[in-house]
Formats: structure tokens, C-alpha cells, sequence
């Protein structure tokens, strides 16, 4: 993977690239019993601010400094407002109407997203192997998340079943997710430019506070009963949300998106449904369909090619690495005594000089 992570100095460093996405699949299994029971706009609140307030402490005692400036509280600002009001809104908006399964297809698709705006201002290679990875991403989460009849109506080019496909597009909640899919690739990208003047886990922590306030402020005028109907383990779930699925795994993957390539790393996104499938089979005794497994292969081959795709590119196109900059100077060593002339340096004889 292009980051800018080195393995020597990190040795867990494919751990914790992996954990963000780790966290968030687990945390959608955990939450699954308390969605119901709480409404959308407190708890997409409950996911920002509490976390935002556990990354400003860890990083206070990391030594990370704060915003300083008015150009960095604009781009702290924006990025609370892209990332954290208008995705998690959007988000937990749609959620209530459509579907889970299409719903996080919808999500989890961002990487497309990310990689076009990714080449557009960062010029980063994407080449025809990373296209070939986020096309097989995008079906893997399909036959993830979309029904086996839909999927084995398509391919057998038969009738498909009218739910959920007979109600218009901007009438449901696919508009809002594909809304949120964008605002989170958005936000992806706007790390690099907030990281130009704020340290990236600190303006981390304070865009989630910024962009969860908001959502509490829309909750608070028009939703009711917002903890009345949380039982104890509602309260587990969303405390292992906010720790583990919001303040570490939202730390990590901006701490990881403010250098290297962001291609790469969102392409890991598609791991987020693979994990919530399989613990939800673990957990919650969920079965996977053949098609899921399917899908979770496809998935699993995707990411493969997008990090590895400058390496199946060719050697034409692959870096000098260090092994072979020592080869070439050590043969330009070895042949520069051959071509070596003799230089003559005319001498004049000075007279001797009697040092007193």
C-alpha cells in the first residue's frame, strides 16, 4: 500500500491500517439492537461528540498542539460540516428509509468516489488494474448487501421483484445514502488540506464535536423520546460505538489519510460489510447465502488489486528501489577507474621561506 507507514518503525502498522474498517463493521453488528429503540439525528450525535472529546484528550496527552489561526479553524470548520454534520446526517436520515442491505452498498461505494477525486487533485495512478479492483469492490458489497432474488433475477434476465425498485429514486432514502457517500469522500480528501494547518488527530477530534452539535440541535426540535426506550445493553452497544466504531476508528483513518495514497487506503471501506457479515454470523447466528460468499471473495480480490497495482502494472513502471540504486552505483564505481586519464599539473619551485 502507498502510505506513508513504515514497517520497521511500525511492526503493527497492516493492524491498524485494517482497524478503522475493523471497528466500523463490528460496531454496525453491535448497534443493530439499538437503532430501534432510540431515533436517528441523537444518534448519529452520540457517534460524534462524545467521541470528538476522547480523541481531544488522547490527544492533549500525546503532545499534539491545537488549531492555531483562522485559516485552520475554517478548514477544521468545513471539514465538521462535510464529514460530520452532512455525512452522518444523510446517513442516519437514510437508514431509516431504505433498505440496510442497499444502504450500505450505497455507503460503502465511496471509494469510486474517492479515487476520482483523488486523481483529479492529487494526480494519483489509479491505471487499469485499480479500476479493475474498485469495479469488483463495487460487486462484491452488491452481492453483499442486495437480495439473492434480485441478484439471481439479474442474471437469469428475469422479471425482478418490485420492492424495493418501484418507488422513485428521489422519493427514498438511496438519494440520501448516495449523499452520503459523497460527503464522506469528500471528507476523505479534505484532510490533506486541513493537515496543511492543523495537526490531523487533534482537527480529528474537534471536527467531530463541531459537526456533531448540529445534529443534537436538529434532534432536539424534532425528535422525541430519544433515551427513554434505551435498555442497558442499548447503552453497552452505543458506548462501544462511540469508543471503539467513532473516536479510535475515526482517529486512525484520518491519522492514515493525511499522507500516502487515499485510493488505497479507502479502498479498505470495502472491508467494512465483509466484517459486519461475518460477525453478525458469529454473533447474532446471521447465515451467509453462497451469494454473500461470493461477494466477500470478490471483495477480498479487489482490494488486493488496488494496493498491488502498481506491482501487476509491470516493471516498467515500477520504482527504483533502494537494492537497485546501490547495483547501479556500484558498478559506476567499478567501470570509472577504466575510464579514468592522467591529468598533468604543472609545478614552479617557490623560493624556500626562513621562518623567523
Amino acid at each position: 500500500m502507498q502510505l506513508k507507514l513504515s514497517a520497521s518503525q511500525q511492526p503493527f502498522a497492516p493492524i491498524l491500517l485494517i482497524a478503522p474498517f475493523f471497528l466500523w463493521g463490528t460496531a454496525m453488528v453491535a448497534m443493530k439492537g439499538a437503532i430501534p429503540h432510540t431515533t436517528p439525528f441523537f444518534l448519529a450525535g452520540v457517534r460524534l461528540i462524545p467521541a470528538g472529546v476522547l480523541i481531544l484528550i488522547a490527544a492533549i496527552l500525546m503532545g499534539k498542539p491545537q488549531p492555531k489561526g483562522w485559516l485552520a479553524w475554517l478548514w477544521i470548520g468545513l471539514f465538521a460540516l462535510v464529514d460530520g454534520t452532512l455525512f452522518q446526517g444523510f446517513l442516519a436520515e437514510g437508514l431509516v428509509r431504505t433498505s440496510a442491505g442497499l444502504g450500505s452498498v450505497m455507503i460503502d461505494s465511496q471509494p469510486l468516489a474517492v479515487a476520482l477525486l483523488s486523481l483529479w487533485l492529487f494526480q494519483e495512478r489509479i491505471g487499469l488494474w485499480g479500476w479493475l479492483g474498485l469495479a469488483l469492490g463495487v460487486m462484491g458489497i452488491s452481492l453483499i448487501g442486495l437480495p439473492d432474488d434480485l441478484i439471481l433475477g439479474m442474471l437469469s434476465h428475469s422479471s425482478l421483484p418490485s420492492p424495493p425498485l418501484h418507488y422513485s429514486f428521489l422519493e427514498s432514502g438511496e438519494w440520501l445514502m448516495l449523499l452520503a457517500a459523497l460527503s464522506m469522500a469528500v471528507g476523505t480528501v479534505l484532510i490533506r488540506f486541513v493537515c496543511r494547518y492543523a495537526d490531523p488527530v487533534t482537527a480529528t477530534g474537534w471536527h467531530m464535536i463541531l459537526g456533531g452539535l448540529p445534529l443534537w440541535g436538529v434532534s432536539a426540535v424534532t425528535e422525541s423520546e430519544q433515551i427513554q426506550n434505551l435498555v442497558a445493553s442499548d447503552w453497552l452497544a452505543l458506548g462501544y460505538a462511540t469508543v471503539f466504531g467513532s473516536a479510535i476508528a475515526y482517529g486512525l483513518f484520518f491519522y492514515f489519510a493525511s499522507s500516502g495514497s487515499l485510493t488505497s487506503l479507502s479502498s479498505l471501506t470495502f472491508l467494512t460489510p465483509v466484517f459486519a457479515l461475518l460477525f453478525g454470523n458469529l454473533l447474532l447466528q446471521e447465515v451467509l447465502s453462497p451469494v454473500q460468499w461470493v461477494g466477500v471473495g470478490l471483495t477480498l480480490v479487489s482490494i488486493y488489486l488496488i494496493n498491488q497495482r502498481d506491482t501487476l502494472a509491470g516493471s516498467g513502471n515500477k520504482p527504483v528501489t533502494s537494492a537497485q540504486n546501490t547495483a547501479q552505483q556500484q558498478s559506476l564505481l567499478e567501470a570509472s577507474p577504466k575510464k579514468l586519464s592522467r591529468v598533468t599539473v604543472p609545478l614552479r619551485e617557490s623560493e624556500p621561506e626562513i621562518l623567523p
